[in-house]
């Protein structure tokens, strides 16, 4: 296959570990969707208050033309409620094998979502995000494990949600004003940043002049990449750096560095230290250079599902054993830090009534 014969060149001198990154991209031409059997684990806070609401906004405009919602899109989220809605009652009325909620999350992002070869008959789904999906299945369908995920790249989680092919989207997405124009978000459930990736012989230093002439790697659609376009655009990024053209998913970036194609990788700082636990020849340069909150995303009107997801999220943070923190522990302090308070997202304001 000419694939594999060309990965298998590329990767001499990488190592075992770098070797099993590149084959993870291959898992991606396999099933599309399981159902898991995968135990529960749970955690968020909650804090209301006036703001800018979604009835401001005319259905035409941009979120980003309001600076309340372009400084702070993670607060634009509703309020908390367990009551059931049109679109919950939906889901509830799936009969036999469909009673399921169907979500949208990755299943090659090590530790957050991620296929574990040892992880039984199907290589289970495993990770961080994958332990709220169970959270959220399990309170809205009284099992955790009544859960059809299906695996969509980085650059399909919004059209999967808006042409119903998943009730959600949990996949390190970013909440930005850009997307709250196509989909409504939870309240944050992660705080990360963009950074960046690069070998540790590299002479990058960080997201700055260090970059002059290199080939830097994001995934389509993703806010890295928007970030990249937007900075060259202003003259705030390095002239002389070279945007790859974007990848269909985060770990592709990985794989294209390993073959020596790119020098570098920008991507959230929290995707980027699973990626450099997957390859110890690479390493986090400098330090993050933006704010970025983690959400589940959602259709934009399915308002009682957005409520009801925020209310989940507050008591998964309160859930002080089998919660947001514990979660973490298993998961992400192995390559992150053992303590999360950076990982940590704020207490939640709710801004949109409508």
């Amino acid at each position: 296959m000419r694939i594999r014969g060309r990965v298998r060149a590329g990767l001499r001198g990488w190592g075992g570990v770098g070797a099993m990154a590149a084959v993870c991209t291959l898992v991606l031409a396999f099933a599309l969707l399981l159902p898991l059997t995968q135990p529960p684990t749970d955690g968020s806070t909650g804090l209301g208050g006036p703001g800018v609401t979604r009835a401001e906004q005319a259905a035409d405009d941009d979120p980003c033309d309001n600076p309340a919602i372009r400084t702070h899109p993670e607060e634009q989220t509703l309020s908390p409620s367990s009551a059931d809605g049109p679109t919950i009652e939906k889901i509830k009325a799936r009969e036999g094998e469909k009673r399921k909620l169907i979500v949208g999350v990755d299943q090659n992002s090590y530790r957050w979502g991620y296929r574990n070869p040892n992880g039984g008959p199907h290589a289970d789904l495993e990770g961080f995000d994958i332990d709220l999906v169970h959270r959220i299945a399990k309170d809205i369908l009284g099992d955790a494990n009544a859960v059809q995920f299906k695996a969509i790249p980085t650059n399909q989680r919004i059209p999967a949600i808006q042409n119903d092919r998943v009730d959600m989207v949990v996949r390190t997405m970013t909440i930005n004003c850009k997307r709250l124009a196509d989909v409504a978000f939870s309240a944050p459930y992660f705080k990360t940043g963009q950074q960046v990736l690069a070998p540790k012989s590299s002479d990058i230093k960080g997201y700055d002049d260090t970059l002059a002439k290199k080939k830097i790697c994001t995934a389509e659609g993703s806010t890295a990449n928007t970030k990249l376009v937007d900075d060259k655009k202003a003259k705030e990024l390095v002239s002389s750096a070279i945007i790859y053209p974007p990848v269909p998913n985060q770990l592709d970036c990985l794989v294209r560095l390993q073959l020596g194609e790119v020098d570098a990788v920008v991507t959230d700082g929290a995707l980027a230290a699973s990626q450099a636990a997957q390859d110890p020849t690479v390493e986090l340069k400098g330090s993050p250079f933006t704010t970025e909150y983690y959400g589940v995303a959602m259709k934009s009107d399915a308002d009682d599902l957005v409520r009801r997801v925020n209310q989940i999220l507050v008591d998964y943070r309160k859930d002080t054993t089998a919660g947001w923190q514990a979660s973490y522990d298993k998961w992400l302090s192995a390559t992150l830090n053992k303590d999360s308070a950076k990982s940590e997202p704020p207490p939640p304001k709710y801004l949109r009534t409508s």
